[in-house]
Formats: structure tokens, C-alpha cells, sequence
């Protein structure tokens, strides 16, 4: 490549960074892309972004690096400008990175959404968040059945996580169950794809989403957006739907680019208002009515229900829940550890003594996680750990509250039991109307 390019690295973490990459850096000649890094997701540092994605300017691919190494890379290379491409930063953490960037002598930027949104030929419905675990999964399972129901034939595409061998994930279709072996599936991956499998819903991902963009609106009326953490949309919306959290009252303004989501949004689903405090709520719709005056707000719980409650009851119980919810999301609890409550759990059983191996490291890094067990599984052996911490764990009865049966991939040695949770609207009908307006 000619030397008079400005050299770059990417800052991500198996998603959002590769997005961009394909949509604005890959054959933009003015600029040479001399390395990836990653963070927040195991053991994803190390790899090479392979040339059948990177294209032909990168025969040789590029590679992976640890964040940590970031100011040697920059130094190496004489890398001329840095750009942050992954998500759920409080924002000064995002301008700690900055610094250490500006102090080594790069420029640092994140790209704006016209430079990475890809536009469809079908409407779009995007569903966001301002932060992990506010709801996303739920929400855009109520959207999806409001489409059906109105005639719309929909394929949902979900925020990437590619944790695996990225030539196989360049284009993933899930229409069944089977799909998620066939494609080797992380404990992550399925908790987003398998509620949408067994509600009947056609499921895309992987690495390059405008081929998935194409794939998706061959089969499709409508392609319904499935964000991941509190990311922005790949594609441009027609409708966007962003989902705050008053558990977390304030974090709709301090987290990157959870904001961006927020002051962009058409509407705006305040979530779990029944558990939530009244104070606290009140706290996110001030604060939602400050930075987005127009959007639609609509007030939704998502209560939480049990199979066979009364094997709740009067027991010790090991709550597993939700991983990235607890780890990157800063949540001490989810929908489990409500259930568990709801359904008068004798004693919430501490699972930290029980941890093994990287479950172990988990809690040694997330310090805020102690009543509930992080449903971590990014590879088999984490699997695995995760198996023997749960089945280590001295407790009656497990409740499980990740969005997916975990009972298909692990052998629990005692009774288990599913938390569910949808969406549910405190004045029925505000999300369809604001779906039939841009239908």
C-alpha cells in the first residue's frame, strides 16, 4: 500500500469494529487499517481478521490484538488515527481511551451512523437500548408479534458475535433449532437466537451484514434490527425503538453510545416500571424528556413467570442468569433473581464458593456480581465450567433466568427451573400504533 495513507487501528470487540471495517474502511484508499484490538469478550485477541473479509488491499488479513497493547501498536506502526468501534462505555471511560490515544500521538474518533448504517430496500424496525440488559430481547419479540400479526413476513437480524471461526460466520440463517449446532453456537449466541427460533422467527448474523441485509430481504416484508449490548443500528431505520432501564436511572445519559440511541430514538420503552422505584423512574423520564423531546415514550414491565412456582418455595435456590447482562451490563441481578423472590425462595445461595475455573475468574473480575451466577459461556470449556459450578453449588433447586434452556447444553444435577419474561405494555396498543405509522 502506498505510504502517504493515514494508518488506523480499530478499537472493538468481535462486532460493531468488523461492521465498520466492511462499511467504511475496507476500500476507503485513504487509509490503511494496520491492526484490530479487542476487549470485554475472552479469548477473541489472537485471531486475524481473515482476507476473504478483509478484502483485496489485505491479502494477508489483519490482525487481532489485545487492547492492552495498544500504545506499543500505535508506536510500531506510527499509526495515525485510532477509532473506537465497540459499545456499553460509561463516557469516561470512552475519553480515558482518548487520552491514552492523543497521548501517544493518534487522533481519535468514532464514526457516525451515516457512515455505518446500510440502507434496506424493506422497512426497517430496529430495537436499541441505552445499556445491556434493559430489554431488548423481549421487545423486539413483542415487535415481532405485532408484525406478524398485522401479515408482515419478518427476518430478524441480530448484532454480531462472532466468537468462533469467522470464515464459517460470514452469513449465519437460522430457521431451526438445529441451526444453532450446526453453527457451533456460544451460550451467548443462543441466548439471543433460540427465543426467536422457538417463537417461530427467521434469525440472521454474523460478520458481514450487508450480504445478511441482502439474505434477510430476500425472505422478508419487513427486517427487524435485534441490537446487542446498548449498540447502534447496522442498518437505517425507519422506526427506531430504544429501551431504558430505571434499575439503572441515569445511565441513559452516561454510557457510549447508548445516548446516541436515546436522542435518536423515535420511541422510547421504559421498562420493568413494576419492580422499578418510583423515584428512579421518574429520575429516566426527566431525563428522557431532556434529550428527546419528540419520541414516543411507552411504559412496560416485564413480568416474570416459573413453570412449577411451588418448587420455588420455601427453597434454597441458585439463581443463574443472563452473563453480559451482569458482566459489561453492571447489573447485580435480573430476571431469575426477581423470580426467586416472587416466588418465595427460602435463601438466595451465594455461588462464589462453588465457582470454578474462569467462572471463578468472573466473579473475581466483576466484583459487584455475589447472589447470582453469571450464565458465562463462550467456548466449551467455559460450558463446561459453568456446568461444574452450578452442579458444585450447594443448593435445592436452580432457577435459570437467561433466555434460553440451559438444560440442553448442560447436565444439571438437580431440579432446574425456567424464568420467562415478555414485554407488556401499561396502555396496550402503543407499540402497534407507532408500527402501523411507518408501515
Amino acid at each position: 500500500m502506498s505510504t502517504n495513507v493515514r494508518k488506523v487501528i480499530i478499537l472493538g470487540a468481535a462486532g460493531r469494529d468488523f461492521h465498520d471495517f466492511n462499511t467504511y474502511w475496507r476500500d476507503n484508499t485513504a487509509y490503511e487499517v494496520v491492526a484490530f484490538t479487542a476487549t470485554q469478550i475472552p479469548d477473541i485477541a489472537g485471531r486475524t481478521y481473515p482476507p476473504v473479509l478483509s478484502g483485496p488491499r489485505y491479502p494477508g488479513g489483519i490482525p487481532i490484538y489485545d487492547e492492552k497493547e495498544l500504545p506499543g501498536l500505535i508506536a510500531k506502526h506510527d499509526v495515525d488515527l485510532v477509532a473506537m468501534a465497540y459499545s456499553d462505555l460509561p463516557h469516561e471511560v470512552v475519553m480515558h481511551k482518548a487520552a491514552l490515544v492523543n497521548a501517544s500521538g493518534a487522533d481519535f474518533i468514532m464514526l457516525g451512523h451515516r457512515h455505518t448504517m446500510l440502507k434496506s430496500k424493506k422497512p426497517v424496525i430496529a430495537v436499541c437500548a441505552v445499556r445491556t440488559g434493559c430489554g431488548k430481547s423481549q421487545t423486539t419479540r413483542a415487535v415481532a408479534g405485532i408484525l406478524k400479526k398485522l401479515g408482515k413476513r419478518i427476518a430478524a437480524v441480530r448484532h454480531p458475535m462472532p466468537y468462533g471461526d469467522l470464515t464459517k460466520q460470514i452469513c449465519q440463517r437460522f430457521g431451526e433449532l438445529a441451526d444453532l449446532d450446526k453453527h457451533e453456537c456460544t451460550i451467548e449466541e443462543r441466548e439471543e437466537y433460540e427465543p426467536h427460533i422457538v417463537a417461530g422467527n427467521l434469525v440472521f448474523a454474523g460478520v458481514d451484514y450487508a450480504k445478511i441485509l441482502a439474505a434477510a430481504e430476500a425472505e422478508s416484508d419487513v427486517v427487524l434490527w435485534d441490537g446487542g449490548n446498548n449498540d447502534m443500528s447496522f442498518y437505517k431505520p425507519d422506526l427506531l425503538i430504544t429501551v431504558v432501564d430505571p434499575h439503572r436511572p441515569g445511565h441513559e445519559l452516561r454510557y457510549y453510545p447508548g445516548e446516541t440511541n436515546l436522542r435518536m430514538a423515535d420511541v422510547i420503552v421504559v421498562n420493568k416500571v413494576g419492580t422499578a422505584q418510583a423515584a428512579d423512574i421518574k429520575t429516566v423520564l426527566a431525563n428522557v424528556k431532556e434529550a428527546n423531546p419528540k419520541a414516543t415514550v411507552i411504559m412496560a414491565n416485564s413480568p416474570v413467570s416459573v413453570d412449577q412456582p411451588e418448587l420455588v418455595k420455601g427453597m434454597r435456590v441458585l439463581v443463574v442468569e443472563d452473563g453480559p447482562t451482569l458482566t459489561h451490563g453492571e447489573m447485580e441481578y435480573g430476571a431469575g433473581h426477581v423470580a426467586a423472590r416472587q416466588f418465595g425462595a427460602a435463601r438466595i445461595v451465594d455461588p462464589r464458593p462453588f465457582a470454578v475455573g474462569s467462572i471463578k475468574g468472573t466473579f473475581a473480575k466483576y466484583t459487584h456480581v455475589s447472589e447470582v451466577l453469571p450464565a458465562m459461556g463462550y467456548g466449551q470449556q467455559q460450558m463446561d465450567e459453568l456446568e461444574q459450578s452450578i452442579n458444585a453449588t450447594d443448593c435445592d433447586v436452580v432457577l435459570i433466568g437467561t433466555p434460553i434452556d440451559l438444560t440442553r447444553l448442560l447436565d444439571i444435577n438437580k431440579p432446574a427451573l425456567r424464568v420467562r419474561y415478555d414485554l407488556e405494555e401499561k396502555d396496550a396498543g402503543q407499540l402497534e400504533a407507532a408500527i402501523k405509522r411507518v408501515l
